[in-house]
């Protein structure tokens, strides 16, 4: 993990316009460390943070597994509830309104509807999430990270974290990420972690 990465994240950051607020995306592989490099760049920042997971925007499990629990492509296209991120967070957020920042409980796999959160109007939003290079989610972000992390790298750190390895729906379903969206080319940075 590399402090000059998160230096470098600051300091793009700090280049944003200050008069509105901005929108910041961390993607990268399962287990690439995007909520950790997320949490320690929210206080590098002379500015204030609204950190939040893309986990919390996840679908519900009936809609993830659609396809099949082992579906790589639904792991790709199901995961997340892209329509509720946009409308309940991104949009909302970037217009200077309120937001709400989770929509799902995934271990109770239902929705939650919380209230309405506020935030100054030279805020950032630091969202971590995978996918978020997606084509339904370009052109929305002021700024947007992908952590470069070698495979064996995220693999290792995602035994640790979880005690068991990744699963060919989760391997299979990044690599046809990073095929159809290319995120090293759309990322505003990428960085080593």
């Amino acid at each position: 993990m590399s402090e000059a990465s998160l230096a470098r994240a600051a300091g793009a950051i700090a280049m944003l316009p200050r008069d509105r607020r901005t929108l910041v995306a961390v993607d990268g592989l399962d287990g690439a460390g995007k909520t950790t490099f997320a949490d320690r760049l929210a206080p590098l920042l002379d500015r204030p943070v609204v950190r939040v997971r893309e986990d919390d925007f996840l679908n519900p499990a009936a809609i993830r597994h659609a396809r099949g629990r082992e579906s790589p492509e639904g792991f790709f296209r199901d995961s997340y509830d892209l329509e509720a991120l946009a409308r309940e967070l991104l949009d909302p957020f970037a217009a200077d309104g309120p937001f709400r920042t989770r929509r799902h409980d995934v271990l109770a796999d239902r929705a939650v509807l919380g209230a309405d959160e506020h935030a100054p109007p030279d805020a950032v939003l630091l969202l971590d999430g995978l996918f978020l290079h997606r084509d339904e989610l370009q052109g929305r972000w002021d700024l947007s990270i992908l952590l470069d992390v070698p495979p064996e790298v995220a693999g290792a750190r995602l035994l640790e974290r979880e005690g068991k390895p990744n699963r060919p729906r989760y391997v299979i379903g990044l690599q046809r990420y990073f095929e159809a969206c290319d995120p090293a080319s759309r990322a505003s940075l990428v960085l080593p972690w």
